[in-house]
């Protein structure tokens, strides 16, 4: 049976990613163990892993009360973290689920333990990017530098074009507002702003997005381009025209947006 992956709504605006294939589940980032009970009584679902992208509480909350209610559930996270059963690294492919291999990527920056897990298993191909990567933006660095972000977000940008993005949050609106700022002319962001105005007037998700999508319209994904360097530059006063130097001004412009 195929895999399907859904949003359990949490918090405020978090999404725990729950995938599925009618019998089986793994959950990503699970800071809220309510929801997800509630979500797998419901679909008469068994959890037997967990997928965790760092160590931010609204990630791990839930964490603890989950593996006491199925205690043959598997967490794979980072190698720092007491709560990974399953230690993972750069380049570990793990199998969360029988016949769904993840590949790890380390993409330090919002925290320096942070890490992905990409799959071409599925069709399109999938990104759990926790905090690192949003639809229209990133995370804030709370623990990594300029250069570690910039160069994970470039990492993630090479994996092929129609992956989906499965973020952790709902920020696609207030990001956008902030990449037209740095990007007023880009048509293509401008055509995804009101589509996802279209989509939050009825209350849906705007996650998943398309890496592609990403590429073309996300400013933290674009510090090479032209016009996101020279709107770097006229805000930090001052020729901006290395990556990490962009990415370091947008980032503290949209700290502070």
């Amino acid at each position: 049976m195929a895999y399907k992956i859904s949003p359990i709504a949490a918090f405020d605006d978090n999404y725990i990613w729950l995938i599925d294939n009618g019998q089986i589940a793994a959950v990503v980032d699970p800071g809220d163990a309510k929801v997800v009970l509630d979500r797998l009584s419901e679909r008469e679902l068994e959890l037997t892993a967990i997928i965790n992208t760092h160590h931010h509480y609204d990630h791990t909350g839930g964490i603890a009360e989950l593996c006491e209610s199925f205690p043959n559930c598997t967490v794979y996270g980072p190698s720092s973290q007491v709560l990974s059963q399953h230690p993972c690294q750069q380049d570990d492919e793990v199998e969360i689920l029988p016949g769904l291999t993840f590949k790890v990527m380390e993409v330090p920056g919002h925290t320096l333990d942070h890490i992905a897990f990409y799959s071409n298993e599925l069709s399109p191909s999938v990104l759990f990017c926790g905090d690192t990567l949003f639809a229209g933006g990133c995370g804030r660095m709370f623990e990594g530098n300029p250069e570690q972000m910039q160069g994970s977000l470039e990492r993630l940008g090479s994996l092929p074009g129609a992956t989906l993005v499965y973020c952790a949050h709902e920020y696609t609106l207030g990001n956008l507002n902030f990449a037209l700022a740095v990007e007023p002319g880009n048509q293509d962001l401008v055509q995804r702003m009101e589509d996802t105005k279209a989509l939050r007037e009825k209350s849906e998700a705007t996650v998943p997005s398309e890496l592609a999508t990403e590429r073309a319209t996300n400013p933290f994904m674009r510090c090479r381009e032209a016009d996101v360097q020279k709107a770097a530059s006229q805000r930090a006063k001052n020729i901006v025209s290395n990556p990490a130097e962009t990415f370091a001004v947008l980032r503290k412009w949209k700290d502070n947006f």
